[in-house]
């Protein structure tokens, strides 16, 4: 059987700037499939190019066996898109908004009313659905957002990024919602910079970075790659410069990297037992305080470390 989406060597560039760069990659029915790099990877503009809002400078993407250069009407009638930012009427209510959405995509009537009723139980808002949206929570427009990507029952779903900038309980509702949907059979293109959200949902990830698609593969195939290695984690106080730390530990023998980011300090060791000793040596020779550490086995975020040399979330 012929993958629901296939993506050939896709190219964009804006004004001499190559936002994607020759990315490639398949997706099969039924499938899980996540992109994860950090903000400015690329994935925005794959996910455009992908749902026909964007043509490609170069290449060709082809889903449900339609091209989205050649007929993107045919294709677009297959995704549903989730995007980035809230596609949504905040003076009208959720009823409205998905009403509207629905006549778009050329729906209408009783089956219709059918219809926004389903997938306002789906995201749980069926009792907040007379509100104005404009009193939502951001983690309630987060879900009337996949909502109205849900209406035409598409075969593949684009989500981009749809846990951005809300609270813990929205964003695990949302993730519950997101494997809901699949094992109920929808294929889903899930776009995300944040480690744990590709571990948890996909069957296989595509690390993108710099437009690249740099790795592609399971979960387990991707932490292959780094190896029998240990990941490290350091916790600083606020306020503490790190700079010195980071030189002294990269000069530590057995040390594979080391990266910083949020008042953290990250390190990729074959053994992290006895890279402890060392590493505190280091940091009290310097007059570093460490709040605490965290041993990890290898993740997603080790492998963005081993292939780019940073964090995902710099």
């Amino acid at each position: 059987m012929l993958p629901i989406l296939e993506a050939h060597n896709l190219v964009k560039k804006f004004n001499g700037f190559t936002a994607v760069d020759d990315v490639s990659f398949a997706i099969e029915e039924g499938e899980m499939f996540s992109l994860l790099g950090p903000n400015g990877a690329g994935k925005t503009t794959t996910i455009a190019m992908l749902s026909c809002l964007l043509a490609p400078t170069a290449g060709e993407a082809v889903i449900g066996g339609h091209s989205v250069t050649r007929d993107p009407m045919a294709a677009k009638k297959i995704i549903g898109v989730v995007p980035q930012d809230i596609a949504l009427y905040e003076e009208l209510s959720a009823l409205e908004n998905l009403h509207f959405w629905g006549r778009m995509y050329g729906m209408g009537g009783a089956a219709l009313k059918r219809r926004i009723a389903e997938v306002l139980e789906e995201v749980g808002l069926a009792d907040k659905a007379k509100q104005r949206v404009k009193t939502y929570s951001g983690g309630m427009k987060r879900r009337i957002n996949i909502a109205v990507g849900l209406l035409h029952r598409p075969r593949l779903l684009f989500m981009d990024e749809p846990t951005v900038g809300i609270d813990p309980q929205s964003r695990r509702n949302i993730l519950d919602s997101v494997k809901a949907l699949n094992r109920q059979g929808m294929t889903v293109l899930y776009t995300t910079h944040y480690m744990e959200e590709a571990q948890e949902l996909s069957q296989r990830v595509g690390i993108i970075d710099h437009g690249r698609l740099i790795a592609l593969g399971t979960q387990q195939e991707l932490t292959q790659m780094v190896g029998q290695m240990d990941a490290l984690r350091l916790h600083l106080p606020e306020g503490q410069e790190a700079g010195e730390l980071i030189a002294a530990l990269q000069a530590l023998p057995d040390m594979r990297q080391v990266t910083t980011a949020d008042h953290q300090i990250v390190l990729i060791v074959p053994d992290a037992q006895e890279a402890i000793p060392p590493v505190f040596a280091q940091a009290d020779r310097l007059g570093f305080k460490i709040r605490s550490v965290e041993i990890e086995e290898p993740n997603l975020e080790a492998v963005f470390l081993h292939l780019t040399g940073r964090a995902l979330r710099d």
